[in-house]
């Protein structure tokens, strides 16, 4: 293939290769070529062009394929365009000369037809440069069309067409010609034909004015005879063109009417009756009516009807959006007058009128909702309503006359009523669509909506009635805030009216309805709306016996509401289930007596009422059982059984019932059995095991009755074909975007569309879409349904011998009727038998004996050469099954070789394709179907019949079934990849367009090649990358095919190859072909597009958009009409998609396409995506201000000319939509959250305003989130204060998001303000109308959520600024204290407790903050009193304005408390677990009631933890100390309130503060305990942390402490607890925080034992001390109990943190028992806290232990504390203590000055303890296995200094001991090291210091001379930096501390050895002002000292100096030159030094 890549055919590889490569080669190269031209210098080109051409040429003679022909023909055009054009008309001669010859043979054909479509791109690209040589060709083309056969007709119309593009006007000449040749091909037999004739029209009309003036009736008739017998494809493209046509010449009316007076005019009405005619009378024509059309009999066929509809929706696309606003009042009575009574023929029969209402449905459907913006279409559901009013009026009318006699047949109500129906059903569409944005259209009072659809509930006619009930349930689904009184409206209309049977079926069904909306609104209804509908319901069953004129209506109305009240869970019918039991029991006979005894009475009417009854209770049962499955228990299944058996008993008798009463009781049976049918399929089979027999028998006769005429196979079968065979057959089976109409051809003309009046009961079923009204079949049809569905359940479970014995009488059924019944009941039998299969095969059962196996087969057999397709299908689908079940190899190859067999004989089409896709099933169920050489007979089979040139069909399921054996045989079919790939290829290139069935099954074929091949393809070897290029070459082929689904295909395959071998896939080319179809008329197109795209930009998001803008703007036209890329990229085109689209799963992926994007280039191009979302959103505020369409508008656009009707208006081009829908700009908030979601994870200076400004400047493309902050809350605010509900949460959303992540970035202008300061009043804007009385709880719920945040967030210093938002919250809670009663009664009430429950959280969240920031104050304030006062005044500013948040709480604080204490103690009764559901309150709890507990519980758990902190912080702040027993006078009704918790609610006894306090503290501490000890997955951080943060508050006040530490198992218990924690949950906050716990309650229980301690001495004081008990853990044994002892919960708690962190600690890990010494290390800053908070608690814990007991635990304690010691002893730069390091020395000086070390019963235990510690200490000097340590000297000697100055002088002073640490004081102080120096000196310092002078004394005999000497040495060795004169200047220090320690008689002696040191340090003059600053600074130093010295010791001082003359002339030189110098220098040396001591003292302050 590689050699095909030149500018020339490389003749001699071509000339080698056989037929079928050569055409692929050739392809290959014009593929190549088309991109070589464009890319080419045209003097290359020119040089070339001649061989080029004749290469060209000669192709075109060797009958090139269809695929090849196009390319072929684009190029010449293509070279010509470019190069010269002498040669051309040589070209077009030779064309037309091909054309002309007289050659008819089939091999001569692909050349003649390769010589059109020459021509056709040669005159569309050069157009007028080939001069008038068109009329010449024109003539040549449509004279060979007269004997061209299909293909031939087709390919010239396509010729013509492009021809015409080309030349445009200059063509007209030719017009009236070509116009006659498309005429008669618009009616053509081949519908591939017609397709091409209607875009030659479309074409043609551009320029042919006769087309849409003179001859537009002839058009539309020809149109219209086109539509009959017509496909979807033909639908389309004949509707485009009579659509466009009747646009033009409407809207021709102004422009050039002026200038040529002889066109004629149409006007609008005009050209809507032109399409009313043909819908109404299809192609008779107007004048021409038959006989029959006089007779009234004939009816218009339904393609016709579909086509025309089709052409309305295109006629009014065309002339756009603003027309059909200023027209919409016109359009709408015309499209409704199509199905009143003016035109009685459209809806003469039922079926007529209902598919007629479908259609007008679909026009007004699809232009509303693709055509009009929101306000518009508010404005067009007045004009509906209106026009249901005038209708209304009309019946009204009619009914008050009071003539009986024509009240219920009328003509006026019988006219109206299928206008009413359409007109219900789209204004409740229409208002669906809307949703929570039509909320002004129901408040406008002038439209009276509400009033007008209620009105409309008592019409006579019950279509209208149901289609009345359905529009108020879109209405409730739009706007769930109308749910509940529209309910209450329609309950007390039909108490009211309980007399008419009009208003008790119409409201019924109106109730039913609103019951069935009640699932798509999550805020519910009141829970006492289910009690009130079963009186109700009871009250209608009760009476329906009074009045024989209702008995039917009520029954029917009764059960009805029963069945809906089920759909809604059972939490509603729970508690009325009895009354429906009973009800259910009592409308069946108890016995079979009393049926027999029921027959013998009655008559026809009482019969009807009976089974109607009955039907209706099978209908509520099964209604039951599916929607409130939990309540099946066992028992309600015994309840349910007893009616039953009679229920089948009655079926069995009602034919001969029904032969008794006659014709009137056919409905009703048929109703009665398809309700049985229905519930028996979803019970158990078990529970009607008796009657099996009974049941089968009855469903074989209605399997098999004689009285079904039609054959509906297409409800039938498709669930029981296989989803992918469907494919085969029409495309009507997949989806379109047309199924809403198209739907009604499938079902063939005799069948009836669904409908409602069909089966009133599913009106409250889940709708298909949440939109579209329930279909049900006629009940006849439903029958047949529900039947074959239970045949296949009782079947299986029937005995073998009844079995076989059905099996047989109805294949005995089959064999004896005759002719089309035959097919109908071969139909019904075959989908029941193929129910049974399916059946077994999923419940894994068997067939049963081999008999059975004959009849099965001969009756799937049969089926399988049926000439009715979809039941080929299923029969191919049912013998694979059927093997599967059976499971016997030598029985499924016995299959294969039937079929096998029939396949090499049989001729006829029929039994070739069921055959050859019985092998496919056979392989798909079957896997490799036992041996390859079947695989092989079954291949070669296959490719025999996909090459049959005679029918399309057989190839189209060969090939089907060849995809299936690809798909299923996987790594076995390798070895014919190859050959496949060529046969697939071969195909492609030769089948003929037209057989567009046939390429969609190659593109099958291909992509299970594909899939087959997998990763593979990425390999290199010469034979991969050949089937790559193959692969590619078969996309390539298929994206040029011109139909969609092939080019679907297409797509898919290189979605494959991309995933599978990416570098192969050429980017540009497949995101042009993406783009180009991403607005196609064809929805699977559209899906296959996105489907690519979404996995595309999951890797390459970026390119894919840089490739989209490109392409948009390298085309010469815009690629695609609607989707404006160029000016918006593919993001926003694909915005603009997503809000036109209507399909669910096309709307996923474009969400998820657009979602990639975000996370993958949101950041990059951050200004671009704002700028999408800002422009989607800014509709809103559009929105907001105009809720009426603006009239002055409407003036402007008429000015305008009228064409600019199709372009959009000037200021809305820059907008990537016009008029974005709610749901598209909810997307974009989502969008925003995203965007910022991905800027935390990227730069922080996203987040710094300072930074981004920097960064700006420094690369102005830098772009960064903090400089769009306005346009972030401008969105927010747009999209919070819009009228969609679901677009005001997400923009709260957004706020809540803002806030959270902008709060804290300060505004570098303004110092000591934040960024966020100036939006105050945007945020305070966007939250005022979500706390208004009409806003919905959800709503209320989240801006309560934002309001907290904003108060917490701090932006808001001013008080002033902070009541805004806080009087919003003030606000709901006044609201929510009014108690649950006055709360909304719109909703459900867990609604209300949502609300309740966001408020208190709220205000908890405030609570919080406030008391933390005031701790925060307090702390600060303590420290600017230390510093100096001008601070103060600072601080007080900044306190008023956080003390007023706690003030501005405090006030609410009484009522909150309350209210939060009461939330808990709900939390805590809904936790409980559901064994004590009896001990729970009966009314439910304070914000709860019982009914809807569960659904409470969510809202529960989303916010305990948060009142549960506030209510810790509040006990805590009132120290459990208000001692009023009713709290305040807030009056509060609620039932429960916390003052009367645990007591009866009688509670007479009041009780005191003690047990109020403790019924308090066990509360949160139950609530936090529960939580903790089982903390489930999805327990967020933000509880665990709040639970914790509560434990805290509460343990930080006395009294609680005081409930722990005299509880010994409650403190142990939440150890326990608090260790899980720390285990499962890895965040260092929440291990801190539990630590923190951890510490209070040893705190908790240490103030336990020194107050037990306490007053055990008070009151034994007389007595002898040793008769004191001993307190404290261990008592007299030292024994602790693990599990009982809170010492030992304690040790496991922070051995498990510090093993954590230190697995060194762990001698089971370090494998020996001793310390071993590892290299000590550096944690990080959250291990160093945990560590240290671990110490901390360690140190403390002997003092819960009695003396024995803290002889247990200390050596453990001292293990740990040093072994931190140890392991983080790491050497710090400065010789600063690591952050351990300083934690342990602080513990271990807790631990040594503990009185347990010098108390009597444990101070010798002890004191050997610490000794041992000290000597371990010690030994980390000694080198470990030979190798010295790397420890830190520092950190070693002060932990000795510790141990010298904190523990008493027995463990120091023993001599060893005392001896070793001297050892190594000298050691460090001989190191060259100045900062262990300086730090030696220091903590020598403090030694020496030390009062007991047995401790101290050895120290200073045995150091005082080494420093001595040390200092000594400096006047040969002279400092050289600031640390070595440090360490001299702490000797010195050392030295003179010693002076006055030292005994009288030796201070002289001391004197005398300091003062020659200091005067050596002295410089004289010459030296000293050259000296260096060390030196000097020494100098200064000795001086000072010297000064100080002498005064003190005067004596000693002179007699050294006398003694010393040299000593005395330095000091006098260095007095007089220093006496200037330290004027000025003194002063700054005094502030100095006493700063170095302040330092030294902080760091060393654990001393």
């Amino acid at each position: 293939m590689e050699l095909a890549h030149s500018l020339l055919l490389n003749e001699e590889a071509y000339n080698q290769l056989g037929e079928v490569q050569k055409a692929q080669f050739v392809f290959e190269w014009l593929k190549f070529l088309e991109k070589l031209l464009l890319a080419t210098n045209k003097a290359d080109i020119r040089e070339k062009q001649r061989r080029i051409v004749e290469q060209l040429i000669s192709l075109l003679n060797s009958s090139p394929g269809p695929p090849t022909r196009k390319l072929l023909a684009e190029n010449l055009a293509i070279l010509y365009s470019i190069g010269d054009t002498f040669s051309v008309y040589q070209t077009i001669d030779k064309c037309n000369e091909l054309i002309r010859s007289k050659d008819d043979s089939p091999s001569y054909l692909p050349t003649k037809l390769a010589a059109v479509v020459c021509l056709g791109s040669l005159y569309k690209k050069l157009g007028r440069l080939l001069g008038n040589t068109f009329i010449d060709t024109v003539g040549t083309i449509l004279k060979a069309m007269k004997s061209a056969e299909s293909q031939g007709r087709y390919e010239i119309m396509l010729s013509l067409q492009n021809i015409l593009n080309g030349l445009g006007a200059a063509a007209a000449p030719c017009h009236r010609d070509i116009y006659k040749a498309a005429r008669s091909c618009l009616t053509d037999r081949s519908m591939a034909v017609r397709c091409a004739a209607a875009k030659c029209l479309i074409e043609l009309q551009n320029e042919a004015i006769f087309m849409w003036s003179t001859d537009l009736d002839s058009v539309a008739t020809l149109c219209f005879k086109s539509f009959e017998g017509s496909n979807y494809d033909v639908r389309i493209a004949v509707s485009k063109l009579l659509g466009t046509v009747l646009a033009r010449a409407v809207m021709s009316k102004q422009g050039t009417a002026a200038s040529r007076q002889s066109i004629r005019k149409v006007s609008l009405e005009e050209a809507m009756d032109l399409l009313g005619t043909g819908f109404l009378r299809g192609s008779s024509g107007f004048l021409r009516a038959s006989g029959d059309m006089l007779k009234g009999t004939s009816s218009v066929s339904r393609d016709v009807r579909v086509g025309v509809t089709q052409a309305y929706v295109v006629f009014i696309s065309t002339l756009g959006g603003r027309w059909l606003e200023r027209n919409f009042v016109t359009l709408l009575s015309h499209i409704l007058s199509l199905v009143s009574q003016s035109h009685p023929k459209a809806i003469q029969t039922q079926m007529d009128a209902i598919c007629c209402r479908r259609c007008v449905s679909f026009i007004l459907r699809t232009t509303i909702r693709s055509l009009l913006g929101e306000k518009a279409q508010i404005a067009a559901a007045k004009d509906i309503c209106q026009a249901i009013w005038k209708l209304k009026k009309v019946v009204d009318a009619v009914m008050s006359e009071g003539n009986l006699e024509i009240r219920p047949g009328s003509t006026d109500v019988a006219a109206t009523q299928h206008v009413l129906v359409c007109a219900l059903q789209e204004l409740g569409n229409l208002i669906y669509g809307l949703g929570t944005t039509a909320a002004p259209l129901l408040q406008d009072s002038s439209a009276g909506i509400l009033d007008n659809v209620i009105s409309v509930i008592i019409h006579p006619s019950i279509s209208v009635r149901l289609a009345a009930a359905w529009c108020l349930h879109c209405i409730a689904v739009a706007l769930p805030s109308y749910l509940t009184p529209l309910l209450d409206r329609c309950l007390e209309q039909l108490t009211v009216l309980k007399s008419s049977p009009e208003a008790v079926t119409g409201f019924s069904f109106a109730v039913a309805a609103l019951l069935g909306a009640v699932k798509h609104c999550p805020l519910g209804i009141p829970h006492g709306k289910g009690k009130i509908i079963v009186m109700l319901a009871e009250d209608l069953l009760c009476s329906a016996s009074q009045n024989s004129r209702l008995s039917v209506q009520r029954t029917q109305a009764g059960w009805l509401l029963l069945a809906a009240l089920m759909t809604l869970g059972s939490a509603f019918i729970q508690h009325h289930l009895p009354r429906v039991l009973r009800l259910w029991k009592c409308v069946f006979p108890l016995s079979p007596k009393d049926l027999e005894t029921e027959k013998s009475r009655g008559d026809s009417f009482t019969w009807q009422v009976t089974l109607e009854g009955r039907a209706g209770a099978l209908c509520a049962i099964k209604s039951f059982v599916s929607y409130c499955d939990d309540l099946l228990t066992d028992e309600i299944i015994q309840r349910l059984l007893p009616p039953l058996p009679c229920a089948i008993d009655l079926l069995t008798q009602l034919s001969s019932i029904q032969k008794t009463y006659g014709t009137p009781l056919k409905t009703p049976a048929v109703i009665y059995k398809q309700r049985l049918y229905e519930l028996l399929a979803l019970l158990p089979p078990e529970i009607y095991a008796e009657n099996l027999c009974a049941i089968l028998k009855e469903l074989s006769v209605d399997l098999t009755a004689s009285d079904t005429q039609m054959a509906a196979s297409t409800f039938l079968l498709p669930p029981l074909c296989h989803q992918d065979d469907l494919l085969l057959l029409s495309p009507l089976l997949q989806d379109t975007d047309h199924r809403f109409i198209e739907e009604q051809l499938l079902l063939g003309n005799g069948v009836a569309c669904g409908s409602l009046e069909y089966d009133p009961f599913s009106i409250y079923e889940h709708g298909i879409e949440g939109d579209s009204v329930p279909k049900p079949l006629p009940p006849s049809f439903s029958l047949i349904s529900s039947a074959a569905r239970l045949f296949g359940i009782v079947c299986a479970h029937a005995a073998e011998s009844q079995r076989l014995l059905v099996l047989e009488q109805l294949l005995d059924s089959i064999k004896h009727t005759k002719a089309s019944r035959q097919q109908v009941v071969q139909l019904h039998v075959i989908s029941a038998f193929s129910n049974f299969l399916k059946y077994v095969a999923s419940s894994k059962g068997n067939l049963g004996s081999e008999e059975i196996r004959r009849p099965a087969l001969t009756l799937l057999m049969g089926a399988l050469e049926s000439t009715n397709p979809l039941m080929r299908c299923a029969a191919a689908e049912g013998l694979a099954r059927l093997a599967q079940v059976i499971g016997d190899g030598s029985f499924t190859a016995g299959l294969a070789q039937i079929s096998f067999d029939k396949l090499k004989s049989a001729r006829d089409v029929v039994t070739r394709t069921g055959h050859s896709l019985a092998l496919g099933s056979l392989y798909r169920y079957l896997g490799g179907m036992g041996s390859s050489q079947h695989l092989n007979a079954c291949i070669g089979i296959l490719y025999t019949l996909s090459q049959d040139g005679t029918s399309p069909d057989v190839r189209t399921w060969a090939l089907h079934s060849l995809s299936l054996i690809i798909d299923s045989a996987g790594p076995l079919y390798h070895v014919h990849v190859d050959s496949t790939l060529s046969l697939v290829l071969m195909l492609l290139l030769t089948v003929p367009p037209t057989h567009a069935e046939v390429h969609q099954s190659l593109g099958r074929c291909l992509n299970a090649l594909i899939t087959t091949l997998g990763p593979e393809l990425q390999g290199s070897s010469t034979a991969l990358s050949t089937l790559r290029m193959s692969c590619l070459l078969g996309c390539a082929i298929m994206q040029d095919n011109p139909d969609c689904l092939v080019q679907a295909q297409a797509i898919s395959c290189l979605q494959q190859l991309h995933m599978f071998a990416p570098r192969y896939v050429n980017l540009s080319s497949l995101i042009n072909c993406l783009c180009v179809n991403l607005c196609s008329s064809y929805l699977l197109l559209r899906r296959a597009v996105l489907a690519c795209l979404r996995q595309i930009v999951q890797r390459e998001a970026a390119e894919v958009s840089e490739h989209a803008v490109v392409l948009a703007k390298d085309s010469r036209e815009d690629l695609i009409p609607d989707a404006n890329i160029r000016e918006v990229g593919l993001e926003g085109a694909l915005l603009n998609l997503l809000d036109k689209e209507s399909d669910q799963r096309l709307c996923q992926d474009i969400k998820e396409t657009l979602s990639h994007m975000i996370t993958s280039m949101a950041v990059g191009k951050l200004s671009f995506w704002l700028k999408l979302c800002k422009d989607v959103l800014a509709s809103s505020a559009d929105f907001t201000t105009v809720a009426s369409v603006d009239t002055t508008q409407e003036d402007e656009v008429d000015k305008e000319d009228d064409a600019s009707v199709l372009t959009c208006r000037n200021d809305e081009k820059c907008r990537p939509i016009a008029n974005p829908r709610w749901a598209t700009r909810v997307f974009a908030a989502e969008c925003v959250c995203k965007i910022i979601n991905q800027c935390e994870n990227s730069h922080s200076a996203h987040f710094d305003i300072a930074l981004a400004h920097e960064m700006k400047e420094r690369d102005s493309r830098n772009d960064f989130l903090v400089l769009h902050l306005a346009d972030l809350i401008r969105m927010a605010f747009m999209a919070a204060t819009d009228h969609s509900d679901q677009l005001r949460l997400s923009g709260l959303q957004t706020l809540l998001v803002v806030v959270r992540q902008f709060a804290a970035i300060p505004e570098p202008e303004f110092p000591g303000h934040l960024i966020l300061e100036q939006y105050q009043a945007n945020v305070g804007a966007a939250l005022r109308p979500a706390f208004t009385s009409d806003t919905p709880p959800d709503v209320t719920a989240k801006a309560c959520q934002v309001c907290s945040a904003w108060i917490a967030s701090g932006v808001v210093s001013d008080l002033s600024d902070l009541r805004r938002v806080h009087q919003l919250l003030v606000s709901s809670l006044t609201k929510i204290q009014a108690g649950k009663e006055t709360l909304s009664q719109l909703y459900n009430e867990s609604a209300s407790t949502m609300e309740i429950l966001a408020v208190l959280k709220a205000w908890a969240e405030v609570y919080i903050i406030a008391v933390e920031r005031q701790k925060k104050q307090t702390e600060k304030q303590k420290q600017s009193m230390k510093t100096a006062g001008f601070l103060e005044e600072n601080a007080r500013d900044m306190s008023s304005s956080i003390d007023g948040l706690l003030d501005l709480v405090q006030t609410d604080l009484g009522t909150l408390s309350k209210l939060w204490l009461a939330a808990l103690q709900d939390f805590a009764l809904l936790t409980l677990p559901s064994e004590f559901a009896s001990q729970l309150p009966l009314e439910g709890g304070a914000f709860y009631t019982a009914e809807t507990s569960e659904n409470a519980k969510p809202h529960y758990h989303n916010s305990w933890a948060l009142i549960l902190h506030a209510t810790a912080l509040w006990l805590t702040s009132t120290g459990f100390i208000v001692a009023d027993p009713d709290e305040g006078a807030t009056n509060l009704s609620r039932p429960v309130t916390p003052t009367t918790m645990c007591q009866g609610s009688s509670g007479s006894a009041v009780k005191s503060p003690e047990d109020v306090y403790t019924d308090r503290f066990h509360l949160i501490l139950g609530i936090s305990v529960e939580f903790l000890c089982s903390l489930r997955s999805d327990a967020t951080m933000e509880s665990i942390t709040a639970c914790l943060h509560a434990l805290q508050a509460l343990l930080d006040v006395p009294w609680p402490r005081s409930k722990i530490g005299s509880d010994q198992d409650l403190g142990v218990e939440l150890l326990n607890v608090l260790h899980r924690v720390i285990l499962t949950r890895e965040s260092p906050s929440i291990q801190l925080a539990s630590l923190e716990v951890v510490r209070q309650i040893i705190y908790a229980a240490q103030e336990h034992v020194k107050e037990k301690r306490r007053s055990a001495e008070v009151d034994d004081g007389a007595a002898e001390k040793e008769t004191l008990p001993e307190f404290g853990e261990g008592k007299d044994t030292g024994g602790l109990v693990p599990g009982r002892s809170l010492v030992f919960a304690t040790l496991e708690l922070c051995v498990c943190i510090l093993v954590r962190q230190l697995p060194e600690l762990n001698p089971k890990l370090t494998g020996s028992p001793g310390v071993k010494a590892t290299k000590a290390q550096i944690l990080s800053e959250d291990g160093n806290k945990l560590v240290s908070a671990a110490l901390i608690i360690l140190s403390e814990l002997p003092g819960v232990c009695s003396p024995e007991g803290s002889i247990s635990v200390l050596p453990t304690i001292l293990y740990l504390i040093i072994g931190v010691l140890r392991e983080t002893a790491v050497k710090l730069p400065g010789g600063q203590l690591s952050f351990t390091v300083a934690a342990a020395l602080q513990a271990l000086k807790a631990i040594l000055s503990s009185p347990l070390a010098r108390a009597e019963k444990s101070h010798t235990a002890w004191t050997g303890l610490l000794r041992r510690a000290l000597t371990t200490i010690l030994d980390c000097w000694d080198p470990v296995d030979g190798a010295q340590q790397e420890l830190d000297e520092i950190s070693l000697l002060t932990a000795i200094t510790v141990f010298i100055l904190s523990s008493s002088p027995e463990v120091t002073t023993l001599q060893c001991l005392q001896e070793r640490c001297i050892e190594k004081f000298k050691v460090s102080l001989e190191l060259k090291d100045s900062v262990v120096q300086i730090k030696c000196y220091q903590l020598l310092l403090s030694i020496f210091q030390y009062p007991n002078p047995a401790v101290s004394y050895p120290y200073i005999h045995s150091l005082a001379s080494p420093i001595v000497r040390k200092l000594q040495e400096t006047d040969q060795i002279k400092p050289e930096d600031a640390t070595e004169l440090q360490a001299i200047q702490e000797g010195i220090k050392v030295l003179k501390a010693l002076v006055p320690v030292a005994e009288e008689q030796h201070r002289s002696q001391l004197v005398a050895g300091i003062l020659p040191i200091l005067v050596s340090f002295l410089l004289d003059e010459n030296t000293l002002s050259s000296a260096s600053t060390i030196l000097r600074n020494l100098h200064d130093f000795a001086l000072q000292n010297l000064m100080q010295i002498g005064p003190q010791y005067s004596s000693v001082f002179k007699n050294i100096m006398a003694s010393s003359p040299t000593m005395k002339a330095r000091l006098e030189a260095a007095i007089k030159g220093n006496q200037e110098s330290i004027k000025i220098k003194t002063t700054p040396k005094h502030i100095k030094n006493p700063g170095k001591n302040s330092s030294i003292q902080l760091k060393t302050n654990f001393l």
